[in-house]
């Protein structure tokens, strides 16, 4: 088999050890040298030493859990690095070892036998741990709010039923006056603003339940975490304003698509980056995100392919993108889904608005251009016209009807 790679290494990355094997390939000599270091970072340091001291030019390294981050980026500035994905390296069935498993990484390497997956850079590195853990807030005041509802359900308080956000101002004043005593549901209900004060009846009867004291204390305590909830998100959105501000043009330029606001627009940026040239294609991005069918063909016969999960991060933010798209109208995406569902489903009509949408930021951000919708009627100028209408037609003659088309005036 040829080699590819001269100098190249392989890493079994574990918590706190990582073996590593050096493979030299000098004509049709090989040369395998092993060693193991610890993972802090001066032990690191002394690997990647090690590593320079044989002249290494491609590591490789398998994505075990969280390990093999401070590895990689201990070794990025020295060494080019290749995050390997577990499934592409597995051996034949014996003996197994750490050392033997950092030498086969190292062999299928030095073949050209695998290939790397996806590292942002570091600037990007550092915008994705911040719109995460941002999202990761989102979504728990989100359970924090149906924690809420559930504890009022069981007090027989039905305000839910009657305010859509129990937690705006209006909900929130009668939760506070709940939470310090009040029970009286004409008092809460008077303290409703707005629209809301339409609804003063059915508030005082929403209102009128079983708090007790232990409901109180719940409430209160779910209302104190949210708020608190509510602080860390506008600070961590207030950094990420600073930390994407190299790449607000490009955030820009995906705010330009139906369903995207700018908060999903920097998810999206913070988990594939701005630049496209790591993917080449739009077919290769959306197989990277699993947001495309898998291929399996046997025999010259092609069967369904599942998708692979992909990015779960990217794929909620797509998801989010494509509930709001569809309910654009007149828009290409809200038509695409309409074609789609009526053949297929609601699940696999989001998945193409989804792919629908990740191939269209892709364009955007390679060719630097906003987003251009290409019309609900897409799908009916595509083809040709007059082929479609005498279709039509005879479908209406073959139900019994007659039909007379005039064309409308331009």
């Amino acid at each position: 088999m040829e080699t590819l790679v001269e100098r190249c290494a392989g890493l079994d990355v574990h918590k706190d050890t990582v073996v590593a094997c050096v493979r030299i390939t000098s004509g049709s000599q090989v040369q395998t040298h092993a060693a193991t270091f610890g993972t802090t970072t001066a032990e690191l340091l002394g690997l990647r030493d090690w590593l320079t001291g044989y002249e290494v030019t491609l590591v490789g390294m398998e994505s075990t859990g969280v390990y093999w981050k401070p590895v990689y980026y201990a070794l990025e500035d020295a060494q080019a690095c290749w995050l390997l994905n577990a499934r592409h390296l597995r051996n034949v069935p014996g003996r197994k070892t750490d050392m033997a498993d950092a030498a086969w990484i190292a062999q299928l390497i030095a073949n050209g036998l695998v290939q790397p997956s996806f590292v942002p850079p570091k600037p990007v590195r550092e915008l994705r741990s911040l719109t995460r853990y941002r999202k990761a807030q989102i979504e728990e005041r989100t359970r924090e709010a149906q924690r809420l509802d559930k504890v009022l359900q069981d007090a027989g308080v039905k305000l839910s039923s009657v305010a859509s956000d129990i937690l705006g101002v209006s909900g929130r004043a009668m939760l506070t006056a709940l939470v310090s005593g009040t029970r009286d549901p004409a008092v809460m209900a008077d303290l409703a603003k707005g629209a809301l004060r339409k609804k003063i009846p059915a508030l005082q009867q929403a209102l009128r339940g079983r708090f007790s004291d232990h409901h109180a204390l719940i409430v209160g305590e779910i209302l104190a975490k949210i708020d608190y909830l509510e602080e860390v998100i506008a600070r961590l959105s207030v950094e990420i304003d600073k930390v994407i501000d190299p790449f607000a043009p490009d955030r820009d330029l995906i705010t330009t698509t139906p369903g995207i606001n700018t908060r999903t627009a920097e998810g999206i940026l913070a988990e594939i980056g701005a630049d496209m040239t790591v993917f080449g294609t739009a077919e290769r991005l959306a197989s990277w995100a699993g947001r495309c069918p898998g291929q399996h063909e046997s025999a010259g016969k092609s069967r369904s392919g599942a998708m692979r999960k992909g990015n779960k991060w990217l794929r909620t933010y797509l998801h989010d993108a494509a509930t709001a798209a569809i309910k654009v109208k007149g828009s290409y995406l809200a038509a695409l889904y309409a074609r789609v569902k009526g053949r297929r489903g609601h699940a696999k009509a989001i998945v193409a608005v989804e792919h629908s949408i990740l191939v269209s930021i892709f364009y955007m951000l390679e060719r630097r251009e906003p987003y251009q919708d290409l019309g609900a009627d897409y799908f009916i100028r595509r083809n040709n016209p007059q082929r479609r209408a005498r279709r039509l037609i005879n479908e209406l003659t073959q139900l019994g009807y007659t039909v007379t088309a005039q064309p409308v005036p331009a």
